[in-house]
């Protein structure tokens, strides 16, 4: 018999408890490109291993992204960072993508951050810089709900999340991050199109996340990193290596950001 979704993470639940000896989590994290080494800075690191070792999970398909799951203990809470995500332009629909996001909450976790690489597409932003996500534009055309889910997504993002961020770091800059189905980068058309939308930042992973966390009544905490500017501001090529190169020279200052504001929550 096939699974239902939620079936599935219930079960990738109850297997993570018996692996990591975790009755339940507090906070989890998706890990994105350039934020993965702040998992070392969260607390003291017990289990880690492939999460295609648990129900429902699929090997990494993606450079920047290990594929691996870490239980992580700070002080008298459990956090759980999965280091990489499915994407959707792998091709294995909507469940697969938000599948480490509906097994943590499963697992207990009511806190769900979500990190990602963005191009830039705002005046300001600096290659390197952390962005706080305050709303976001699914142009992914896709939901990862289906029937009559009728989730309101009028705060998707936490404003009290956003607040005990910016308590951290008062400079911290907020935009709206726009999803796009990728793998391609976007042409300067698109960019100008998003732009006048009203978005801040282009990405092609966290909307459909952001939506299952809301759906299973978590907090939602976004960040992003901007590691380029976007297609058609400032005339450069784009590539992935260039992605990820931003991502290592930025690890020690965004984990570091990164662990402090998890330290609040």
């Amino acid at each position: 018999m096939t699974l239902t979704p939620q079936a599935t993470a219930e079960q990738a639940a109850n297997e993570l408890r018996e692996r990591t000896g975790v009755d339940g989590y507090d906070v989890a994290l998706v890990m994105g490109s350039g934020w993965a080494p702040a998992a070392d800075l969260l607390g003291d690191s017990g289990e880690e291993f492939a999460s295609a070792e648990l129900t429902g999970f699929l090997p990494p398909a993606v450079d920047g992204h290990s594929g691996t799951i870490r239980s992580i203990t700070d002080g008298d809470r459990h956090i759980l960072a999965f280091l990489g995500r499915t994407h959707l332009y792998e091709g294995h629909g909507t469940d697969a993508v938000v599948h480490g996001v509906r097994t943590a909450v499963a697992a207990g976790a009511g806190t769900i951050v979500l990190t990602n690489a963005a191009g830039g597409i705002a005046p300001g932003y600096s290659v390197g810089s952390p962005v706080l996500i305050a709303d976001h534009i699914n142009m992914t055309a896709l939901s990862p709900l289906s029937g009559a889910s009728f989730v309101d997504l009028s705060e998707t993002y936490s404003a009290e999340l956003r607040a005990i961020a910016r308590k951290v770091d008062p400079d911290l800059a907020e935009g709206v991050y726009a999803a796009m189905p990728g793998p391609h980068f976007e042409t300067p058309a698109e960019i100008r199109m998003l732009r006048a939308l009203g978005a801040d930042l282009v990405g092609m992973s966290t909307v459909l996340e952001a939506i299952a966390a809301r759906a299973a009544g978590a907090r939602v905490l976004g960040m992003s990193l901007v590691t380029n500017i976007a297609a058609g501001l400032e005339g450069a090529n784009l590539d992935h290596e260039e992605v990820l190169a931003t991502g290592r020279d930025s690890a020690e200052t965004v984990g570091r950001l990164l662990a402090d504001i998890v330290g609040r929550i």
